[in-house]
């Protein structure tokens, strides 16, 4: 199974006849990730799909909006020292995780 294959099983079980681009969702994901946020990149390639359906917009056009979707997340302004809130969590996360002792016999007990 490959990513073509998990595009044509999921468009069959959501009831859509479509083809996608993988590349260029890609692409546009890492675009949207590097230059606004982390988690702007999945959002991205669903808006974009959104915007291709309620269009029903051809191959052709998909690349137009891409364009400028690319566009947009090049330009976004994001500072260059931007910290993700999600990257705030993980870190908290692993300060929590340096300040936690196991006792030797409760590990064992786990396993």
């Amino acid at each position: 199974m490959n990513l073509h294959d998990w595009i044509d099983e999921l468009s069959d079980l959501l009831d859509v006849e479509t083809e996608a681009d993988e590349v260029l969702l890609a692409d546009i994901a890492d675009i949207a990730v590097e230059n606004v946020a982390s988690n702007a990149g999945p959002v991205t390639a669903f808006l974009l799909g959104v915007a291709a359906g309620v269009r029903e917009a051809g191959p052709e056009r998909i690349e137009r909006m891409a364009a400028q979707v690319q566009e947009l997340a090049e330009s976004w302004d994001r500072p260059a020292d931007a910290v993700d809130d999600d990257d705030d969590d993980t870190v908290e996360e692993l300060d929590d995780l340096d300040e936690l002792e196991f006792d030797e016999e409760e590990e064992e007990a786990t396993v």
